[in-house]
């Protein structure tokens, strides 16, 4: 028995599952201030014999297993967990070897191994919703150096007509700060969910994605990009991504199909509960 947690902004995914990636109970649990949150996590996994645990959080996280630091939530603007060493705490309820992670990471492990991109050893998740993020698989490994990707704060092109001055707290105009769902809410006024049949919108969200897939494609040249969240529900940034894409590229790079090429979770919204439950596996393998 394993434990996978995807923990997010809003809410924390728990999973109890098998080495396969099979669910076999889960929870959400609202994600308020880190002792209450945390209790409740660990409440639900006393339930179970678990021999090992794997975490995807939202970050920034310090993955340096060499740093004092190793486990911690760093810089997040989010209320009460800038610095909150997570596993750390959970580490105090369990004694258990735990894998840590970017929630795209693991997302992105998860779609490798069940996916849309099952079978490949190369692959791009990305996340467009609160913020947004991106997690890669190179040949078989998640990607990390220095410390782990922050594809989400790119910088991109402005877009002529866009006066927006932009929503990131750090970067104002970075891809987060124009194209998130809550720049979208902000520059037009209602949240993207009740926008859908306003074209401009998800033609702008396009025209910036595109750009950040341009840089992300001739950079890492994955196998398969995979757009997961709550903004790419709507099938119409899709169409637009292709568009700009397209025009962008002028065929520079040869690439797949794009409508195959550049495609929803294969896993919907389980990617990265699923990709935590094979990073627990992953870690009591090496453990």
């Amino acid at each position: 028995m394993l434990g996978g947690i995807e923990a997010g902004g809003t809410k924390f995914v728990c999973a109890v599952g098998d080495e396969f990636g099979t669910i076999i109970d889960q929870i959400r649990i609202p994600t308020t201030l880190p002792e209450e949150t945390i209790q409740q996590v660990i409440a639900f996994f006393k339930q179970y014999d678990i021999k090992a645990m794997g975490i995807g959080s939202f970050g920034p996280i310090d993955i340096n297993q060499e740093s004092p630091t190793y486990g911690n939530i760093t810089s997040t603007p989010k209320h009460g967990w800038r610095d909150f060493p997570l596993v750390h705490s959970l580490k105090d309820a369990f004694s258990i070897p735990m894998g840590f992670h970017t929630d795209v990471n693991v997302a992105a492990l998860g779609e490798a191994a069940l996916g849309a991109a099952k079978g490949l050893d190369s692959c791009l998740y990305i996340t467009v919703g609160t913020g947004i993020g991106a997690g890669a698989m190179i040949q078989g490994k998640l990607l990390q150096g220095l410390s782990h990707p922050e594809m989400g704060h790119i910088l991109v092109r402005r877009h002529p007509n866009d006066p927006y001055q932009g929503k990131c707290p750090y970067h104002h105009d970075c891809l987060e700060g124009l194209a998130s769902g809550p720049a979208i809410e902000d520059r037009w006024g209602e949240k993207g969910e009740n926008l859908v049949n306003k074209e401009e919108v998800w033609d702008l969200e396009g025209y910036y994605i595109a750009q950040a897939l341009m840089q992300y494609i001739l950079i890492l040249s994955p196998k398969k990009i995979i757009l997961g969240g709550g903004v790419p529900h709507q099938q119409k940034v899709f169409t637009s991504i292709y568009k700009y894409l397209n025009v962008l590229m002028q065929q520079y790079v040869s690439l797949p199909k794009l409508s195959e090429y550049i495609v929803s979770p294969g896993l919907g919204d389980a990617a990265g509960i699923t990709g935590a439950l094979i990073l627990a596996n992953r870690t009591l393998k090496e453990y």
